[in-house]
């Protein structure tokens, strides 16, 4: 007997394996269920595109239709709850997958832009490239992230995608990854310079700041601060093992932190600011040759730039560089988590605030240190959401000449990554089922 249809995005795959049988598709229940895990969330995110392409890659026509209709079907009972996952009726399998969709379809109709910078749009969903074909549903006026098909001609080549449909491409995460860490190599090996340039404090006195001057310096309170960033540390990492795109939340992070750290290299390269307080013991110290300096930024690099794991740098007063780790890490935090985890947001923001103010009260940075830090990093992680979220300007070509790291890395994430969650792993069972 089936299972009941009333609750079929809580389904595991054995209610799926049921369903299939039943209607007549018990010869796939290998492929699907016990091959692929496809349970009742996924069932419901089924599209004729799956079924035909990779990894499932079925060839029987007749099979690949009947299978499409009965999701279809069941898509249609269960409406709610397609809607609760951010899904819709998935208009994209009256298509067969393999080209642009017949015209005349009932209640389908096309639209077609040419050149590179243009783009058809559905709401604020919408797909770029040279030539497209785009297929919209007149009938509904709310489509899901997969209700618009493109098939695209750029430059001599073929391609078709699902507006909607996130790719986690994860070799463009690992050179993100690698990106970042080249950038806090570097940023080390500059501070080690910048440590040989410090200003006498005897000719050049700490200068005037109205904070520091006014707030008695706290000893204990630059490691606060980094607790501070520790705890929101965490606490991201926990949200980025949960998100079911973590890929290119990690990608984005790394890009945009490295971003950052690499402007940081050159004002603190450029501009040698006196040391902020009297009870820093910094001297223009020098490590000798070249490997010297080489020894002295893996010691940095390998302690994260921290004073927990015993690292003292001195000179890279402009701009701070804990403040945009906290200013980072608590922006990611409260874009990635739906808007009703107020009490998240809460703790995220109290613990950036606070971490900056532990910061300015060890006396370790001037405040203009720590408001550009806190500008920049802000001013950087919504421009790059704006432009990730906006198909218009994503694919044009001033993006790709000003900002071709960021075309490179966004170039097939369409429209706004929903905040999903899953557990990524197969055990324990109950937290797969839990999480989703």
């Amino acid at each position: 007997m089936a299972p009941s249809e009333a609750s079929v995005s809580s389904w595991n795959c054995k209610q799926v394996a049921g369903w299939l049988r039943t209607e007549g598709f018990g010869e796939y229940v290998q492929l699907l269920c016990t091959q692929h895990r496809l349970d009742g969330t996924s069932l419901l995110a089924l599209t004729e595109a799956d079924l035909r392409g990779p990894p499932l890659g079925l060839t029987v026509l007749g099979d690949i239709k009947r299978l499409a209709l009965a999701v279809r079907r069941l898509q249609r009972q269960n409406q709610s709850q397609l809607e609760e996952l951010g899904l819709d009726t998935a208009d994209e399998l009256s298509n067969g997958g393999g080209g642009p969709p017949v015209s005349g379809a009932r209640g389908l109709e096309w639209s077609c832009t040419n050149g590179a910078d243009r783009m058809c749009l559905r709401a604020d969903r919408g797909c770029n490239g040279g030539s497209e074909f785009c297929l919209r549903d007149r009938g509904s006026p709310a489509h899901g992230p997969e209700g618009l098909l493109c098939h695209a001609h750029s430059n001599g080549r073929s391609r078709q995608h699902m507006a909607g449909r996130l790719d986690p491409e994860l070799w463009k995460t690992a050179i993100s990854l690698v990106y970042v860490m080249f950038v806090f190599g570097f940023t080390s090996f500059i501070m080690v310079i910048v440590h040989e340039r410090v200003p006498d404090m005897r000719t050049y006195p700490p200068l005037p700041d109205i904070f520091l001057d006014s707030v008695p310096r706290i000893p204990w309170a630059f490691a606060m601060a980094e607790a501070c960033g520790l705890i929101l540390c965490y606490i991201f990492l926990l949200i980025l093992l949960l998100h079911k795109h973590r890929s290119i939340l990690f990608r984005r992070l790394c890009s945009l932190i490295g971003t950052v750290f690499l402007l940081r290299c050159f004002t603190m390269f450029v501009t040698s600011l006196s040391v902020p307080g009297q009870h820093l013991k910094c001297a223009s110290k020098m490590y000798g040759d070249t490997w010297g300096k080489i020894q002295r930024a893996l010691a940095i690099w390998s302690g994260f730039g921290m004073t927990l794991t015993g690292v003292h740098t001195c000179g890279d007063y402009m701009f701070s560089g804990h403040t945009v780790v906290l200013t980072m890490l608590n922006f990611f935090v409260t874009e990635y988590t739906p808007r009703s985890w107020n009490l998240i947001h809460t703790i995220s923001w109290v613990l950036n605030l606070f971490g900056i103010f532990f910061i300015l009260a060890a006396h370790e940075h001037y405040s203009i240190d720590v408001f550009i830090a806190f500008y920049i990093t802000t001013r950087l992680f919504l421009y790059y959401h704006t432009l990730a979220n906006t198909r218009a300007f994503q694919q044009s070509r001033r993006a790709r000449i000003w900002f071709p790291m960021f075309s490179f890395f966004e170039c097939n994430v369409n429209g706004l990554v929903p905040n999903q969650y899953n557990w990524p792993f197969d055990r324990p069972t109950f937290m797969k089922s839990l999480i989703g």
